[in-house]
């Protein structure tokens, strides 16, 4: 699984495939990376695990919306300047669409019970989707370096849930601890002083 095959996508294929996820995807960030994970990594098999945990980690980092700079990186990834253009526009098109459909009935739509129940219940399916893509990457963080990566996962949840530490201060912190931890250890676990 851990192996990229490299196989060549379309920009027709890129953008189509990141217009459908955006379009039915609801939730943002984290939900739209498990589909994209899904689709890039598993079926198609053009990503590997690792390189999508190293997006992800990139993505999460960088300013603005998770599920644009997740889409973006993807693009760039597989087809470099033209692929992170046509991920970028494939992602955000179906967001401009509904939102302005949604301002042409907006009196209708905010008052309307089953849209409002709709909304409520996908609310469910969200956070499960989130558990389970939480899992599954945590899964593959702890096989490489378990003692680290488990105890930035649990001083990281505890700043943000206990102490409510921002959480963008929380991943540029840790995010200065890697490049400083990373740049001693060496691959073969070595230091590098």
């Amino acid at each position: 699984m851990g192996e990229n095959v490299n196989k060549k996508i379309s920009l027709l294929e890129l953008f189509l495939t990141f217009f459908r996820i955006n379009a039915i995807t609801f939730g943002g960030g984290y939900t739209i990376v498990a589909v994209l994970r899904d689709e890039f990594m598993l079926r198609k098999k053009i990503i590997s695990e690792e390189e999508m945990l190293d997006l992800v980690a990139i993505a999460q980092s960088g300013p603005g919306a998770m599920a644009i700079n997740t889409s973006v990186l993807i693009g760039y990834k597989l087809r470099g300047v033209a692929g992170a253009i046509t991920c970028m526009l494939a992602s955000v098109a179906p967001c401009i669409i509904v939102i302005s459909i949604i301002s042409l009935f907006y009196q209708e739509f905010r008052t309307n019970f089953y849209i409002n129940a709709a909304l409520m219940g996908m609310s469910g399916v969200i956070s499960a989707v989130l558990v389970v893509t939480t899992i599954g990457m945590a899964r593959n963080v702890l096989k490489q370096r378990a003692v680290l990566s488990g105890g930035i996962m649990i001083v990281a949840f505890l700043l943000s849930f206990v102490f409510n530490v921002n959480s963008a201060l929380i991943i540029f912190g840790f995010g200065i601890l890697g490049l400083i931890l990373f740049s001693v250890i060496d691959e073969g676990g070595g230091y590098n002083i």
